[in-house]
């Protein structure tokens, strides 16, 4: 049985997630926990969250064990842009892009268990 959790529109984009999710997919939770404790990333603590979020979802809503999870999969799909201008030089703007992104992470259940 697979659980997952989803945080959307997180002020991270999504390119930078993903440098995150590579860390821990395929992981068990305990070491996934540990490693994004570990990773001096911004977007590290928004990951945890989500994953500490799936966990919490197995293990009260289908009561599954902490200790046979998982991260089965996990991604970033981009969220809305926040459009913004900047002022520059002679009376022009260049566009500032403030990207989002929408993390979903699956935990499962370890099959030999």
């Amino acid at each position: 049985m697979e659980v997952r959790a989803t945080a959307k529109t997180i002020r991270h984009p999504a390119r930078k997630v993903r440098i995150v999710l590579d860390l821990i997919r395929g992981k068990d939770v305990k070491e996934a926990l540990g490693i994004l404790a570990l990773t001096p990333n911004h977007a590290a603590r928004n990951v945890a969250k989500v994953l500490k979020s799936a966990i919490a979802n197995a293990s009260h809503n289908n009561q599954i064990a902490e200790e046979t999870l998982y991260v089965k999969e996990c991604f970033a799909n981009e969220g809305v842009t926040l459009k913004r201008w900047m002022p520059r030089a002679k009376g022009r703007a260049t566009p500032i892009m403030k990207r989002t992104s929408h993390i979903t992470v699956v935990v499962a259940e370890k099959e030999g268990e």
